[in-house]
């Protein structure tokens, strides 16, 4: 494997002056590299601009979406990007991923969550599931009140857009839809072969949809929107990355699948933060902006974690683990730096809250980045349930049942929410779907005493938005009954 001799620095900001400096004044000298891909996106919709500079460059077409005028490429040669972005009809052209040889890491989970397991065994408060007396975080957010009206439609269905779900899982068999199920890890490629979309190296998926919609059976946990529909959507490779053109492939997949509600429970590899002053990186964030604005047309409400690195998002933040495909290097990030998908637009950002609806310890937040909060868990606070975990009780892989904590687990939540309102009214554009969501929220104020999510005697964050708490909880909690409730 070859290793890029002419590096091109991800995104070195002057936080001050929200700029970018990337070492694109020096002289492109090709060199060989092993066939990577590269996100070309063209001028308006169509790929024939795009396919036609990708030929002449010498690069090859592995996928086309002419949806969005966005065309992944393949190429060998170290300078196929720069010559793209000098051609006619080239808005935008940059490799996915950071062009260094790596080895890459097997088992890793999508948004690097530190996962606390177990299993619970005790008795449920709703007596046709077991283990629902340990569901704290369907009872917080009113799912239970909500369930006594709907457990959602057959006719709406969550794409879970993650590592695959165990389709046979005995809380999960009855709403998997093989028919809308795929996966997107082969460049992008989409293979609906059942074997293809399940998991294999990652449970996170799986446990994501259990919070979505397990069903109401008699076995194990019941979810926010028990009767919807899922679809496994896998856009997490085997090493544990979500490359740009696994995300592009499984949103359009669901937008064109006439899905209701997608979950993101991740960022987008291999950048924590992706900056629009590199031009490297702007090809990714052109494609994804306008795959985002496309689903939303074909009314699509994309739900997205805001991410556990207790970052506020709304300002400059120094990002010490980019790229993460080879060695990091330290970056200086400002307000042209995303963290994809979330900060992307067309997302409901959700921030997490463990069981007494403080801020998690570990949530990203942010003004105007934070839209609702919801449950994600918090091992620091324990919630006084028969198991007493302050994790999110869901479905693993193996049909068992284990506890996690992230924002990963605070976003399908809100998915969950959404699918009931889509439910409710069908009529509904995805807009007005997530106005509900929000304006029916439980506004949360911010912390009177400094916060100190961790507990280890130093100040962790800091809220704006006083009595409405915006910067940690945006709208505030969702709850699930008034959303539904005309």
């Amino acid at each position: 494997m070859y290793i890029r001799t002419r590096y091109k620095v991800s995104a070195f900001a002057a936080a001050a002056a929200c700029s970018a400096v990337a070492l694109s004044a020096v002289p492109a000298i090709a060199a060989p590299i092993d066939p990577t891909a590269f996100i070309v996106v063209q001028a308006g919709t169509g790929s024939s601009r795009a396919t036609a500079a990708i030929t002449a460059a010498g690069g090859t077409v592995t996928q086309a979406w002419p949806q969005v005028g966005v065309v992944v490429a393949e190429a060998s040669d170290d300078t196929f990007d720069d010559q793209l972005r000098e051609m006619d009809g080239i808005v935008a052209a940059g490799p996915a991923r950071a062009l260094v040889a790596y080895q890459p890491t097997a088992g890793i989970t999508p948004d690097g969550e530190v996962l606390g397991l177990g299993a619970g065994t005790s008795g449920g408060v709703d007596a046709s599931e077991p283990l629902n007396a340990n569901q704290w975080d369907m009872r917080l957010i009113g799912a239970d009140k909500a369930h006594l009206q709907t457990d959602g439609s057959r006719s709406v269905t969550v794409g879970v857009l993650d590592s695959g779900i165990e389709a046979d899982h005995p809380d999960l068999a009855a709403n998997v839809d093989a028919s809308q199920s795929v996966s997107c890890i082969d460049k992008g490629r989409p293979d609906t072969t059942p074997a293809a979309w399940q998991p294999t190296t990652s449970d996170h998926g799986t446990h994501v949809a259990g919070t979505i919609a397990a069903a109401r059976n008699g076995v194990g946990i019941v979810g926010v929107a028990p009767n919807v529909k899922l679809a496994s959507v896998k856009v997490v490779d085997d090493d544990g990355f979500i490359y740009p053109e696994y995300a592009i492939c499984g949103f359009l997949w669901a937008a064109d699948k006439g899905m209701e509600v997608t979950n993101n429970s991740y960022f987008i590899d291999p950048y924590f933060l992706w900056c629009r002053s590199n031009v490297d990186e702007r090809a990714s964030i052109v494609a994804l902006e306008r795959t985002l604005k496309y689903t939303e047309k074909q009314g699509v409400a994309n739900v997205a974690a805001l991410g556990n690195s207790n970052w506020d998002l709304s300002k400059p933040i120094t990002d010490s683990g980019s790229p993460d495909n080879q060695d990091p290097v330290i970056r200086e990030t400002a307000g042209n730096c995303y963290d994809m998908p979330v900060e992307v637009g067309n997302t409901v950002g959700v921030s997490a809250t463990g069981a007494t609806s403080d801020k998690a310890y570990y949530s990203n937040y942010g003004v105007a980045v934070t839209d609702v909060a919801a449950p994600g868990g918090d091992r620091f606070v324990l919630p006084g349930t028969p198991d007493n975990n302050g994790r999110i009780l869901s479905t693993v892989v193996n049909g068992g049942w284990g506890y996690k904590q992230g924002t990963s687990m605070a976003s399908p939540h809100a998915a969950g929410v959404l699918a009931l309102v889509f439910s409710a009214d069908p009529s509904l554009t995805v807009r007005k779907a997530i106005a509900e969501l929000e304006s029916d929220a439980d506004a949360l104020a911010c912390p009177t005493e400094p916060y100190d999510g961790n507990q280890d005697g130093t100040v962790d964050a800091v809220c704006q938005g006083g009595t409405n708490g915006s910067g940690f909880f945006g709208a505030g909690m969702i709850d699930a009954l008034d959303a539904i409730t005309p």
